[in-house]
């Protein structure tokens, strides 16, 4: 090879060490048909000392050598693999020699840059994915999740979607991976930029219909028993066709949800309007807060077409939230143009699965007491970890 150093001009009083470290390299490299076991082993271990004390020409020279081997001694390889990058990047980037407990070490153990090569691999397992995702380190992040041979277990995309928060550029990255499930997309939605956004309210959302159907028996059976149990009934509303609280208008000041927004269009939006319009809409304070609060205005979209409010209600909401209708031509307002095209691109089923999704993750397993007791270690074993409402109010709202 034209750029490996030529050991045979080696001044002569180092002549002797090279050309023993040839022979040795050789030796490890040749088929393993072609050497016996023990005598492989036995070249590797002496080898290995000398690299020890080698220069880092040689060390290439070796790396470059054992480059497409298989069968080389492990020990030998590891070591190559955790020297530095110059040396590294030869055995890191295509070998096929290491396992995942060999790669996990390397990723421990090594630099972000010998990290970015194992990222690029052309396969990666599962356990080594999820070691690179502990890792708040962009360039790999995104390395990895470009890298179509890569499988990211759940417990790595979950920390994927965590480092999308503070990660520019990860969430689009992510929306296109097909690991990608419903609870992570719906938590990634509040950081992500208009166009995620777009594409997980029409990809990620499910319309629910086959659920509706397999329990429509089961409301019936809860209604009788007067919703006394708590779990049955926040499922239930999960599930249900109906969006807007029934309950609520009887105890409400106003005739309407669309009464409420009316009056919200004239007199602003404060907290008690506020929370008043999500009772009406049938969600609870936080996760209306929510909504009113983000600026991208598809939240908005979102709990009007869920709750079947009409377009010309979707314009006094924002209206409500004193929010720019016009720029100083008197042309319309961007975002509030993209805000009504997001609500007309929403399907009635889907945007109530959001919405239920939203509030259902946000608030019913996310509130004050409900955090005082997961402070307090008082959570059934296993629901911090698996349960998808408290993944994703951990996500949102962090720990």
């Amino acid at each position: 090879m034209a750029d490996i150093a030529d050991f045979n001009d080696a001044p002569k009083s180092g002549r002797a060490r090279r050309l023993l470290l040839r022979r040795l390299i050789d030796f490890v490299a040749l088929p393993a048909t072609a050497a016996a076991p023990q005598d492989r082993s036995m070249a590797s271990d002496i080898l290995l000392d000398m690299l020890f004390h080698a220069e880092d020409d040689e060390r290439i020279f070796c790396a470059q050598r054992l480059s497409i081997t298989k069968e080389a001694p492990r020990r030998l390889m590891r070591y190559l693999a955790q020297c530095d990058l110059s040396v590294a990047r030869h055995v890191l980037e295509d070998n096929d020699v290491y396992d995942s407990a060999d790669l996990c070490e390397f990723i421990e153990n090594t630099t972000i840059d010998h990290r970015l090569l194992i990222a690029r691999r052309k396969r990666i397992l599962p356990c080594v994915a999820e070691r690179l995702c502990k890792r708040e380190e962009p360039a790999v992040l995104k390395a990895l999740l470009n890298n179509k041979g890569a499988e990211i277990p759940e417990s790595g995309m979950d920390l994927l979607v965590k480092h999308s928060r503070s990660v520019e550029g990860l969430t689009n990255l992510l929306i296109k991976r097909l690991e990608l499930i419903p609870s992570q997309a719906m938590a990634m939605f509040w950081w992500s930029d208009g166009p995620t956004r777009r594409t997980i309210l029409q990809r990620q959302a499910a319309d629910r219909l086959e659920l509706v159907d397999l329990c429509s028996d089961v409301f019936a059976v809860a209604a009788a028993e007067k919703w006394g149990d708590p779990v049955a009934r926040k499922t239930l509303q999960l599930i249900e066709r109906r969006q807007r609280n029934r309950q609520a208008i009887d105890k409400s000041p106003y005739d309407s949800l669309e009464h409420a927004v009316e009056v919200a269009s004239e007199e602003g939006l404060g907290p008690e309007l506020a929370q008043e319009i999500g009772f009406l809409a049938g969600v609870k304070p936080v996760t209306i807060a929510k909504i009113l609060s983000d600026s991208g205005g598809e939240g908005l979209a979102v709990l009007c077409k869920a709750t079947g409010l009409k377009r010309p209600y979707l314009t006094l909401l924002w209206k409500a939230l004193r929010r720019p209708m016009e720029l100083s031509s008197g042309e319309p307002h961007p975002q509030f143009e993209y805000m009504k095209e997001t609500y007309e691109l929403l399907a009635v089923a889907k945007a109530q699965t959001t919405l239920r999704y939203w509030n259902w993750s946000l608030s019913s397993s996310y509130s004050p007491s409900q955090a005082a007791r997961a402070s307090e270690d008082e959570l059934a074993p296993g629901q911090a970890e698996y349960s998808a409402s408290q993944r994703t109010a951990r996500l949102v709202f962090g720990n």
